[in-house]
Parts: structure tokens; C-alpha cells; sequence
């Protein structure tokens, strides 16, 4: 059995997890990234925004022959500790409408909608990674840590 291990991405890390998982944050200067190693290999990732209040976990990925055997699960939970490491007591997070997968996976781990609306998300945005067309409807989600 292998054993995820998730970090803060180093520096010197940045490349080499680049080219296998799509961080779309990156350089970032209120954000950062935890990955997910399984073998030494890079696996997932999902990005805390600090400038917000709460902070906020972003970019959830994991590669698609790696989902469903808990590691976004892993980056969560990790991403947790080091809110509250960092003296943090809620962590805000928005999950996609029809994103039914990632909507039972955050309130399994205890988020709960909040009051705040929906928010449509339309047009084009641009990534580190290039522009991306989107058109989605955001629900918030919050955890008290």
C-alpha cells in the first residue's frame, strides 16, 4: 500500500510538479500550494488563498487514475492543519453546482453551505497557465476549524 504524504511545493519543486499537475496559481504572492506525493510522485494539489478572510482552499486536482482513494481527502485535511497551524479557525472553500462528487466530499468532511449566495462565474479567465471559458455556478462552503 502507498502512502500520500502532502507539503507545502517547495521552491525547487515548482518545475517538476508543473509538468505533471496544472498549477494554475502559481506565484501567487497571497497564495500557496500543498502536494501530494505518493512514491515520490507528485499526485495533487490544492492552493490556500491568504488574502482572503477566511482564507480560502482552492484548485483542488488530483490525476484522474488517482481519484477516489482519498487524497483530496488528504489535501483537505492538510490544508486545515495549516490554517490552524497559522492560528486560523475557519476555512472557506466554493464547490461547482454540478460538481455533486466535490459537494459530498466537503460536507463529509464537515462544511457547511453558507448564507452567501451562489455566484455565477462566466467568461474568460486567465490562469498562469493561459486563458480557460467558464460559465459555472459557485457554492460556498465553510469549515470552523
Amino acid at each position: 500500500m502507498l502512502v500520500v504524504v502532502v507539503r507545502v511545493l517547495a521552491d525547487d519543486e515548482s518545475k517538476r510538479v508543473g509538468e505533471t499537475l496544472p498549477l494554475n496559481r502559481l506565484g501567487r504572492p497571497t497564495g500557496e500550494y500543498l502536494v501530494a506525493w505518493e512514491d515520490g510522485d507528485p499526485v495533487g494539489h490544492a492552493h490556500i488563498e491568504w488574502a482572503l478572510d477566511p482564507p480560502e482552499l482552492q484548485d483542488v486536482f488530483v490525476l484522474a487514475a488517482r481519484r477516489r482513494r482519498g487524497i483530496a481527502t488528504a489535501l483537505t485535511e492538510a490544508a486545515e492543519a495549516r490554517i490552524r497551524a497559522c492560528g486560523g479557525a475557519v476555512l472557506a472553500l466554493t464547490a461547482g453546482a454540478e460538481n455533486t462528487a466535490a459537494q459530498a466530499l466537503y460536507r463529509k468532511l464537515g462544511y457547511v453551505r453558507t448564507a452567501e449566495k451562489p455566484r455565477r462565474v462566466q467568461g474568460t479567465v486567465q490562469l498562469r497557465t493561459g486563458p480557460i471559458e467558464v460559465d459555472d455556478v459557485l457554492l460556498p462552503f465553510e469549515k470552523r476549524l
